[in-house]
């Protein structure tokens, strides 16, 4: 039996990796894995699909090359991103418009149409899903301060079974159209 769960716990480990992403001061007791390098991995890692969700975006010109980059690989990139006050969502800047014209083959949605206890809901998810493989959970936005100076926190998961339900989750709200294309 002990082998057995030995075996069992190796191939799960094998299976699936985490790792703590932080991005800010530093201690001792946490690497300084950055919010930058590990949204980067995934990026490049994307062969087939990437799903990105944000808050905002603007100013990350590493990350709008890769996602070029991406694109121009095949991958098929998508992004959620909160509409701006003159679209009827609660930023100020469009980073809809603006990541429209510097990803131009991104699908780009949003979340416009609320159900009655979502209605004062923001896009608040920051998440990076390639392939339904790796995925990055994060508190970080898509902006240049949160790639370089805020304190940011994150996970990346690669394998296992919690990329793939990610991802579904993001596509079934495309397929439901709960989030809009843009």
């Amino acid at each position: 039996m002990l082998l057995a769960a030995g075996h069992v716990f190796t191939k799960a480990t094998n299976q699936q990796s985490t790792e703590l992403v932080w991005t800010g001061p530093t201690t001792p007791f946490v690497s300084a894995r950055r919010t930058e390098q590990t949204l980067l991995q995934v990026i490049n890692a994307a062969e087939q699909t990437l799903f990105i969700t944000s808050f905002v975006a603007y100013n990350v010109s590493t990350i709008v090359k890769a996602l070029n980059a991406a694109s121009d690989r095949g991958v098929v990139i998508s992004m959620l991103l909160e509409l701006s006050q003159d679209h009827g969502g609660s930023i100020s800047f469009d980073a809809i418009g603006k990541m429209s014209t510097l990803v131009s083959a991104a699908r780009l949605y949003s979340w416009r149409d609320k159900a009655a206890p979502f209605s004062d809901g923001r896009v608040h998810a920051k998440v990076a899903v390639a392939d339904g493989k790796m995925c990055f959970i994060t508190s970080a936005n898509l902006t240049g301060h949160a790639m370089e100076q805020n304190m940011e926190a994150g996970v990346l998961l690669t394998g296992g079974q919690i990329p793939k339900l990610l991802l579904d989750h993001l596509q079934a709200l495309v397929d439901t159209k709960t989030v809009s294309p843009v």
